[in-house]
């Protein structure tokens, strides 16, 4: 075997060797799915079902994960969540201010140990993420501060159709807030009925309401 037949031999293995087909790249979204599913089950009120996303949340995961959300896809899922709003049935926007502080002081509701899964058990844990009153001394900052909120906003007359405007984005914020941005963080107490209307009233009190210790 001449020097020109061994240099070619193992040049040729190489070559084919580079040319065999890679080893295929594992399905991580999927795995991770199935290991969720793995980890999870049924327990009292919360239901392994939870880990199911609808499109929003799950586009939502993946920009998370790295992968830029298109400007359409972003655009699309916002106007499918404006469509899921749906404004008070009689047309009263405003509860009790009094029973919405209780619902932003309150972090309670579907958690495993609760005996009932329905809206009027729940809580809105507000404080978790905003600032509301001056008279708090412990709030989260995830979100904006909240306070003086309708006071900012000129809404010194709640009903005056000169203040329906910033009323009606208020209640679809706390109904669906992925209606202006498409990966909000904040819950979607309409949408996903953590909240009944009758709560959502009292929210908006809170916020708008002059009377209310928020525009205080």
């Amino acid at each position: 075997m001449n020097i020109r037949t061994t240099v070619a031999v193992p040049l040729a293995a190489f070559l084919l060797a580079g040319c065999a087909t890679p080893e295929p790249r594992p399905d991580y979204d999927a795995l991770l799915a199935q290991m969720m599913r793995d980890s999870f089950r049924d327990e009292g009120i919360a239901k392994a079902d939870r880990l199911q996303q609808d499109a929003a949340n799950a586009a939502c995961s993946k920009a998370a994960a790295g992968s830029a959300l298109p400007e359409a896809l972003a655009r699309s899922l916002q106007e499918a969540a404006l469509k899921s709003v749906r404004l008070p049935s009689d047309g009263k926007f405003l509860g009790d201010w009094r029973e919405g502080e209780k619902l932003a002081q309150s972090g309670r509701g579907m958690t495993w140990t609760d005996k009932s899964a329905a809206p009027a058990t729940n809580g809105g844990n507000c404080y978790n993420c905003h600032q509301i009153t001056a008279a708090e001394i412990s709030f989260g900052t995830i979100g904006p501060s909240l306070l003086h909120y309708g006071r900012q906003r000129g809404v010194t007359d709640p009903e005056s159709p000169l203040s329906r405007p910033i009323v009606e984005y208020t209640w679809t914020k706390l109904y669906n807030a992925r209606a202006f941005s498409a990966c909000s963080g904040m819950p979607r107490f309409g949408h996903a009925g953590v909240l009944d209307e009758t709560q959502l009233r009292n929210l908006m009190a809170l916020l708008l309401d002059p009377k209310s210790p928020v525009n205080q």
